[in-house]
């Protein structure tokens, strides 16, 4: 079975090399054609950074890497994930808010957890009608990072069982629950409602 997961692990390798170098042919026709392809760009930077991130995970997981943890601004981890993906929900119609009243640094692996967030934030552009908003607060001793919308909300908020159905969010939950401090853990809740009235995905890290 390890012989088939390491098979695997070479094969997604191998498939973000090629998504790199087709997003690098797309910047070449643009600049050849004068066209704007940036809607394409954009979905093969997703399928990468998706592929980037199960591959972290398995390598987690067998311990041959470790997070790298630092201390992190959670206001500038929403910035920059808003940033990133806001051309794409302005082609979309969809405002981004985003919200932080987590001024203390906090102790994560900035490039995972920006990983979670921007694969929540484009799944809820999937379903938003027009707003989407990310905000991050301290409860009960853990940095919560919330992502709502108000789309339809989940049919059922079983993370359990959506992670059986959804690369990202197995790969979320995953990476959460390696942020450990003390007896405490990462986690990932999802559940209906809040102010939007949608679905609400909450990273949890201790």
């Amino acid at each position: 079975m390890q012989r088939v997961l390491d098979i695997l692990s070479s094969g997604v390798h191998d498939a973000k090399n090629q998504l790199f170098r087709a997003e690098s042919l797309l910047v070449q026709a643009e600049a050849e054609h004068g066209i704007t392809l940036g809607e394409a760009r954009y979905a093969i930077e997703l399928a990468a950074l998706r592929l980037s991130g199960v591959l972290a995970t398995y390598k987690l997981q067998r311990h041959v890497e470790t997070l790298s943890i630092g201390m992190a601004s959670a206001g500038e981890l929403i910035e920059e994930v808003v940033l990133v993906n806001r051309e794409h929900c302005d082609r979309l119609g969809l405002e981004i808010i985003g919200d932080s009243s987590a001024d203390e640094p906090w102790p994560l692996d900035r490039d995972l957890v920006l990983d979670i967030l921007s694969n929540a934030l484009q799944n809820a552009s999937r379903f938003a009608r027009r707003q989407i908003r990310m905000s991050a607060c301290h409860a009960d001793g853990f940095l919560l990072l919330r992502i709502e919308d108000d789309g339809p909300g989940f049919e059922e908020p079983d993370i359990d069982r959506m992670a059986k159905l959804g690369v990202g969010l197995f790969v979320a939950r995953e990476l959460a629950a390696l942020h450990r401090r003390h007896d405490r853990h990462g986690r990932v809740e999802l559940r209906n409602g809040g102010e939007l009235g949608g679905a609400i995905m909450e990273v949890w890290l201790p």
